[in-house]
């Protein structure tokens, strides 16, 4: 991107905003602020309420030009990826220059070998590799990417497409004698990136053997694969399998890593299917070898029977998703296979007992066509068959809200709501993926979305002419006397066109004519909400053949 738009700077407001405070929200029994909070807390409805010039975000008042990064996506299929840009400067006319595509490249050797000259020079690996690059905008909080390939180095040397980011990039030879390889990678719009690995040779490497037994001289009776992480769950083996028969496995260190004081060994079921716990076992790998591994015996499985209400307590819930997970005997971790409530809302799963001290929990994920709530349930199973009590599931928090048009010039109707999951709630799994409400705002404005416990972010996506607005809300578990929360009303803003064009150096293969056609193109203000950086999506467009794009972002 020409001018200021090549820098990686960005300025972000740090200044702390209260979430509750910044959707001023109301409602008896919730336990939220009052409608009027002290002026020190920066809380705004509407533009109205900032200074001139600024807008009402969901973090409070600010500039409508600040703050902002764009991500440019020319052609993912082609290997063309994300490239993201602080922008300092809107424009009315913003046209996008997009770097050459973005690659990651890396060399990777083993070992040494002697030159004419009496020196050494890394010894190139010829061999395929796995590679792995898991991470996220650097710029744009939240926004994940992940990209994973297998090929064989040229010469050493490799190339990945990937959008701009800071990544963990993970290598891992085919050959099964070697142990993977991380490095950590930031790759540039404009530069791209660069890593080396260097895989140890055969005396580099250490062979750690043990066994895998249920308890004593008992198998497994499935098949199991192990392997050895550090303490923050980095791969620094390969996933190894533990043989049916006799429980033997061995798994390979690199040399360091065998010195190590402990390392975690983490034995799971290959099949998920199977009923059989996962377990971590923390161990010295320079112990005597075989290292004795016992997975505990959880006892045999037993069949679990139950039904689910709906929250009249009365009427079967069909199209539940039920599931039993946690600890069993012997210290593992179980998870059983979901299965759907039939027409009367029974179920019927294949599970591990429970222990007494750690009773296991029943997940109950209502239907969308449901009012109920995601239900979480404690549950006794016992070693032999069980029949649960029935689980009625309270009914889903109701949040109310209304939106005004810009300047309070009456009520927005025909707003769209987008709802989108974005964290979980103590002792509650985080929602389902996101959806967008059926109903848009009514002739008043008002909307009503029925939700699981958890944390949200609300997109109101109005007609052509006017910005997107996002908000931020905690839904709480709620009692009988709480199943309403009323979100105080807000004010769209007023919107600005901005066009452009998105142009990329010319590519004989890619792009001949140097046009960004058919780009995914994103605005995003970045934030800091509720004391963790957040990113708001503020529009999102797809630019023509000739690569022009236009949409609206919010102004005053």
């Amino acid at each position: 991107m020409g001018g200021e738009h090549r820098g990686w700077g960005l300025p972000v407001r740090r200044a702390l905003r209260a979430l509750a405070l910044a959707l001023g929200l109301t409602g008896a029994g919730c336990g939220f602020l009052d409608d009027e909070p002290p002026p020190e807390q920066l809380v705004c409805r509407s533009d109205a309420e900032c200074a001139a010039g600024q807008v009402c975000f969901v973090d409070g008042c600010g500039n409508p030009g600040g703050d902002i990064v764009v991500e440019v996506q020319p052609h993912p299929k082609a290997g063309l990826l994300a490239q993201d840009f602080p922008v300092d400067r809107l424009r009315a006319e913003q046209n996008l220059e997009l770097f050459s595509p973005v690659r990651l490249t890396g060399t990777v050797t083993s070992g040494t070998t002697a030159t004419e000259d009496g020196g050494t020079a890394p010894v190139p690996y010829r061999a395929p590799i796995h590679l792995l690059a898991t991470g996220d905008s650097r710029l744009i909080p939240g926004v994940a990417r992940r990209y994973e390939t297998t090929l064989t180095p040229d010469d050493g040397a490799w190339v990945l497409p990937v959008g701009s980011g800071q990544y963990t990039v993970t290598l891992t030879p085919v050959d099964p004698s070697l142990p993977p390889l991380s490095r950590d990678a930031f790759v540039d719009p404009s530069s791209g990136g660069m890593v080396a690995f260097d895989l140890p040779t055969a005396s580099r490497v250490v062979t750690v053997t043990g066994t895998l037994m249920l308890q004593g001289s008992k198998r497994v009776d499935a098949d199991m694969e192990v392997q050895v992480l550090d303490e923050s769950l980095r791969p620094l083996s390969q996933r190894a399998r533990v043989a049916r028969d006799t429980g033997a496995f061995q798994l390979v260190l690199g040399a360091d890593d065998a010195r190590r004081a402990t390392v975690l060994v983490r034995a799971t079921p290959v099949n998920a299917g199977d009923l059989v716990p996962w377990k971590t076992f923390v161990v010295d790998p320079s112990t005597i070898l075989p290292i004795p591994l016992e997975l505990g015996d959880p006892g045999a499985a037993v069949t679990v029977e139950g039904r689910v209400l709906e929250m009249n307590g009365q009427t079967p819930m069909a199209g539940a998703r039920v599931s039993l997970q946690g600890r069993v005997a012997g210290g593992g971790t179980f998870k059983g296979v979901p299965v759907l409530t039939d027409a009367q809302g029974r179920y019927q799963l294949t599970s591990l007992p429970g222990v007494a001290e750690s009773p296991l929990t029943l997940v109950i994920v209502p239907p969308p066509s449901s009012s109920s709530r995601l239900t979480p349930q404690q549950v006794a199973v016992a070693a032999v068959d069980t029949v649960l009590p029935d689980v009625t599931c309270p009914e889903r928090m109701t949040v109310v809200g209304s939106v005004k048009n810009p300047e309070g010039t009456g009520p927005a109707s025909g707003v769209r709501v987008v709802v989108e999951p974005v964290g979980a709630l103590e002792g509650y799994p985080q929602p389902p993926l996101g959806f967008e409400s059926p109903l848009t705002t009514n002739s008043d404005g008002n909307f009503a979305l029925a939700l699981d416990p958890g944390e949200y972010r609300l997109d109101f996506l109005p007609g052509e002419n006017l910005p997107r607005v996002s908000r931020f809300v905690t839904v709480p578990a709620g009692t009988a006397d709480s199943e309403v929360m009323t979100l105080a009303a807000f004010t769209l803003s007023r919107g600005r066109s901005l066009s452009g064009r998105i142009t990329l150096p010319p590519d004989p293969a890619l792009a001949p004519d140097g046009i960004g056609a058919n780009a995914s193109v994103r605005f995003f203000r970045v934030v800091t909400v509720g004391g963790r950086p957040e990113s708001i999506l503020l529009a999102q467009t797809v630019s023509d053949s000739t690569g022009r794009y236009s949409t609206v972002l919010p102004t005053r």
